[in-house]
């Protein structure tokens, strides 16, 4: 099979571009809710690398991002601390926050 002979792909040393109506997403976000924190999420075999955003509340929104460079120019930008959830992990608040929502009841 092909799979074994696979090489990796020359000239992305980050990935892809990010889209602009992605950062616009994030940024909305941002300046839409109070005490957002940024978690970088690591490039896996089945996703790039991705910038999660963490409200006070714990609701959440998560975008792909070029590198964690960029994420962290994107987040020193909007004044908002950054971590790597590799270290730190995810927050209780949006653990609380996602079983609040699966607890709902339907419309």
């Amino acid at each position: 099979m092909a799979w074994f002979r696979r090489r990796p792909q020359q000239g992305r040393p980050g990935g892809r571009p990010v889209e602009k109506a992605d950062l616009e997403h994030l940024t909305q976000f941002v300046r839409s809710r109070r005490g957002v924190e940024a978690f970088v999420e690591p490039q896996t075999t089945v996703t790039e690398t991705t910038l999660l955003l963490v409200a006070h509340d714990g609701e959440w929104t998560r975008r792909r991002i070029q590198s964690p460079d960029v994420a962290r120019r994107f987040a020193h930008q909007l004044s908002m601390p950054i971590y790597d959830v590799r270290l730190l992990g995810y927050p209780q608040r949006m653990r609380d926050y996602n079983e609040r929502q699966r607890r709902r009841p339907s419309p």
